[in-house]
């Protein structure tokens, strides 16, 4: 991008983009719109099958869609039926996931034993040693009828040094006794370090990582991605949407900027995604009907991105730069004595803000002491702002998630 480009003004930005409220995920007309361009079956036609990738050196193929199930997947039986009939087969749980995830595709399987083979099924663990890893992994067997699982991950790790030979041991151990046959690891935090680290074992098969239009194009995060992908590593990319953390102005979303690709912004940064052939698949949290087809729709779509669409979703990400919290928790934590977690608190916080789903940050900011929390409140970010590349108000956003749930 030219470097006048790069400069052009918020306000210029979105008068050049359309911008128009930030409300719900899918444009109303977006059905429509997609019928025209093609990327919906006509009638009589083949069923939409979202295509698959391989799952790095295990040579498993999965789909490029994957199911995120952080949330009642008790209540979503239809959903889950449907998933499989337009290709979805790649579904991602956790044991920390509340509201009837893993127990609900359990129910599921339960009720269409066949339809167990069909899935790339996926759990994590929060725990770190071997023994609560054995515990977890047993009960989320249990809960989701099934006999192995086909990649384990251990959840949310922030440093390669979360991961030891008893964690290597654990897992030879594990696949040997056929109760997993994949292993790896996600991250929200320092994901580029803990990447490039991975990709120094050979113990690790696959990993879940926050990937989008944000960093996709950053020195560091590209070389990440080489490096494991060339150590045979299967990707995952989650966090697609790229969402912010808070907004400093309302309604400033530029919603109807690709009406011309014939997409809502939300699949166009699903597709820019899909379009790195190095990451096998993306997992999305889809909790409704609406959802599902409108991310099936996209994964199905053919026609690359225009460069016109890529040039504005990078300017974008620049104008919104401020408002999004990237990751790097080394560094603002380091800032300010790593008192505290600040980069999954600014994560929780765009779950309420920006997700809507002021539940799953309830519960994260009921398990923190007392204690914790009346520190966090008098504490003072200044040099941890001042070392975020972003440029966040810390202070100001981590007072602002406390002052939700106290």
């Amino acid at each position: 991008m030219k470097k006048s480009e790069k400069g052009c003004s918020r306000r210029n930005f979105l008068k050049i983009a359309g911008a128009a409220g930030a409300g719900s995920l899918i444009l109303s007309n977006a059905h429509a719109s997609l019928e025209k361009t093609g990327v919906l079956a006509a009638k009589n036609a083949e069923p939409m099958k979202v295509p698959t990738r391989s799952f790095g050196r295990s040579r498993r193929e999965v789909s490029i869609l994957s199911l995120g199930g952080m949330f009642d997947l008790s209540a979503n039986q239809l959903m889950l039926k449907q998933a499989i009939k337009w290709g979805v087969t790649y579904w991602d749980t956790a044991d920390c996931y509340h509201r009837g995830s893993e127990r609900g595709i359990g129910k599921y399987f339960e009720r269409n034993p066949k339809d167990r083979e069909k899935i790339f099924l996926v759990s994590k663990s929060d725990n770190r040693d071997p023994e609560g890893m054995s515990k977890l992994l047993e009960r989320s067997l249990k809960r989701l009828k099934t006999s192995y699982l086909d990649l384990y991950f251990v959840h949310a790790i922030r440093s390669i040094s979360e991961l030891d030979d008893n964690t290597r041991r654990w897992a030879q151990k594990a696949k040997a006794e056929k109760k997993i046959r994949l292993f790896g690891f996600s991250t929200h935090s320092n994901m580029e370090q803990c990447m490039l680290e991975a990709a120094k074992l050979d113990w690790i098969d696959g990993i879940m990582m926050t990937y989008n239009f944000r960093n996709l194009n950053t020195p560091l995060m590209k070389k990440a991605l080489d490096a494991c992908y060339n150590a045979g590593i299967g990707l995952t990319a989650m966090k697609t949407q790229g969402s912010r953390t808070y907004w400093k102005k309302a309604n400033e979303e530029p919603l109807k900027i690709y009406e011309k690709e014939g997409l809502t912004i939300e699949q166009a940064k699903l597709a820019l995604v899909w379009e790195n052939p190095k990451i096998s698949a993306i997992c999305s949290q889809m909790d409704t009907m609406k959802l599902l087809q409108a991310n099936v729709e996209a994964a199905v779509r053919k026609k690359a991105l225009s460069s016109h669409t890529k040039d504005l979703l990078e300017r974008y990400a620049l104008e919104t730069s401020g408002e999004y919290c990237a990751g790097c928790s080394d560094i603002c934590e380091s800032a300010c004595g790593n008192i505290a977690r600040v980069t999954d608190i600014m994560r929780h916080h765009m779950y309420n803000r920006s997700y809507g789903k002021p539940e799953w940050a309830r519960e994260y900011f009921e398990h923190m002491p007392r204690q914790v929390r009346l520190k966090l409140a008098q504490t003072d970010f200044e040099q941890a702002e001042k070392r975020c590349p972003n440029k966040l108000p810390i202070t100001q956003l981590v007072r602002q998630a406390l002052d939700d749930y106290l």
